[in-house]
């Protein structure tokens, strides 16, 4: 005997109206061709995931939110490391700000002399 299968739209379809109660479940049985223990399994389905399906709107703020806070995570992360390559490299940040005291200790050529 071969399976038979069922679309979700089809499964959504005959789930609402066991949730519906219009028809009895030997009703839907007898229309559908389908084992009653069937058609309860997928109303139960759909009442279990009804609650995701109307908080799709906060599902997608919170993803953006998370999606921003891993961002700012990472570049936080990126941060600390550079800061601690700094720690470990002294001697290049003492002769960048020696460079940097020398420019402002002396004006170049060719800009004019402004007294401190």
């Amino acid at each position: 005997m071969k399976r038979r299968r069922f679309t979700d739209e089809f499964k959504a379809k005959v789930a609402v109206e066991a949730i519906k109660g219009d028809k009895t479940a030997k009703e839907l049985f007898q229309e559908y061709g389908l084992h009653i223990n069937q058609i309860t399994l997928w109303k139960k389905q759909l009442i279990e995931s009804a609650p995701s399906v109307v908080s799709r709107g906060k599902d997608r703020e919170a993803e953006r939110l998370e999606k921003e806070k891993d961002q700012l995570y990472h570049n936080v992360g990126q941060l600390q490391i550079e800061v601690d390559w700094l720690k470990k490299r002294p001697e290049s940040a003492k002769e960048c700000s020696r460079e940097a005291r020398h420019d402002r200790a002396q004006p170049s050529r060719n800009q004019p002399y402004e007294a401190m």
